[in-house]
């Protein structure tokens, strides 16, 4: 379960934040997370629970913001919108599409104390 690691790593990024900044509680906690991420977002959901207890994070609540997906078709020229990877261009039926959004997980924004 590779949400965990994630977890994990946005608990390094917040403390090295805090620690820069000088804040010691996190309220709220905002990702950005694709839907051709690769991450299941119950998982993630779980997995940010366990890695907060006893942390900065602790008692935050996460907001996950889900942007679909988009592509652009190498054949017709066309940016199609995707929920998920391996589909056909719903215009000319390729499979050559190369992902341009949708992919990414990020931190967007933070409420600390």
């Amino acid at each position: 379960m590779h949400e965990m690691s994630l977890c994990e790593s946005v608990l390094q990024i917040v403390e090295e934040e805090a620690a820069k900044q000088s804040f010691n509680k996190v309220k709220w906690l905002q990702l950005e997370i694709g839907v051709l991420a690769g991450v299941e977002i119950e998982a993630m959901r779980f997995c940010f629970d366990a890695v907060s207890r006893n942390s900065l994070l602790e008692g935050a609540v996460l907001d996950i913001v889900q942007p679909d997906g988009e592509a652009w078709c190498m054949p017709c020229g066309k940016t199609i919108p995707m929920q998920e990877r391996y589909q056909p261009c719903p215009e000319c039926g390729s499979y050559q599409l190369q992902v341009t959004g949708g992919d990414e997980m990020r931190m967007k924004q933070l409420e600390v104390e």
